[in-house]
């Protein structure tokens, strides 16, 4: 199985998750089970049909989340050292040629990304035309709305 690459951040953020779902979610669909069975015939009860339909999306959630930390490349962006060029897990300000407004986006795994926080994904068009480059470089990217121009202001790891 490939490697997947992950901040640190992110999977502990996945292990807060698999904890929750294997502690609190999965025993507490256990009990909705076992009320549902108390009620008597299982053939037409709906909240039996519901409590084992979550147990299943719980059940496959737990086995996602276990198999992405099992080929997770856990990348701590405070220990890179990428002489200034843009590589998974560093921080990128850019400026946008036609508007001069400055952006800062961190280079994130699928699972992290949140373009509200900032964090874009790996395979996203802009990381992408991003990687590689360095402080000063221009890079083009395909957004939905045209070609857009950014100048690469400044590469951070933290």
């Amino acid at each position: 199985m490939a490697t997947l690459p992950i901040t640190k951040r992110g999977a502990n953020k996945l292990k807060a998750e698999l904890h929750q779902l294997k502690v609190v979610e999965r025993s507490s669909v256990i009990s909705a089970i076992a009320e549902a069975r108390a009620q008597g015939d299982l053939s037409e009860n709906a909240e039996y049909d519901a409590a084992k339909d979550r147990q299943g999306f719980i059940e496959g959630r737990i086995q996602e989340i276990e198999g992405k930390l099992a080929a997770a490349q856990i990348i701590d962006p405070a220990g890179l050292r990428a002489d200034g060029r843009v590589v998974f897990g560093a921080t990128v300000v850019l400026e946008d040629a036609s508007t001069s407004q400055q952006v800062t986006y961190q280079i994130v795994g699928e699972d992290e990304a949140d373009l509200k926080l900032g964090l874009i994904n790996i395979n996203s068009p802009i990381a992408r035309a991003l990687i590689g480059k360095e402080e000063g470089d221009e890079a083009e990217v395909q957004a939905p709305g045209g070609l857009r121009h950014y100048e690469i202001v400044s590469v951070m790891y933290k």
